[in-house]
């Protein structure tokens, strides 16, 4: 490995804003912002979506259910099906 041109690894602390959510990782982020968790001092990086906030981790995913031409015809013009 070549000397001095690797960035830094360090705990960074995230901060998802969409969830009020804090997570500790390492990461070689660039940041100037630091804060204070757990009586430790980190380098802070605000997220807008994480694990903790993103539909598909939460289980609030919406499906989208497309129904067919002939779905949409019957319902348009209120046929039921027959029985």
């Amino acid at each position: 490995m070549k000397p001095d041109i690797h960035p830094e690894y360090r705990k960074v602390l995230f901060h998802d804003t969409s969830s009020d959510t804090f997570f500790l990782v390492g990461s070689t982020a660039q940041t100037t912002q630091t804060k204070e968790y757990e009586g430790q001092t980190y380098p802070y990086m605000t997220i807008d979506v994480s694990s903790a906030s993103h539909p598909f981790y939460t289980g609030k995913q919406k499906s989208a259910q497309s129904d067919g031409r002939v779905a949409r015809f019957n319902k348009r013009y209120n046929r039921g099906t027959s029985s």
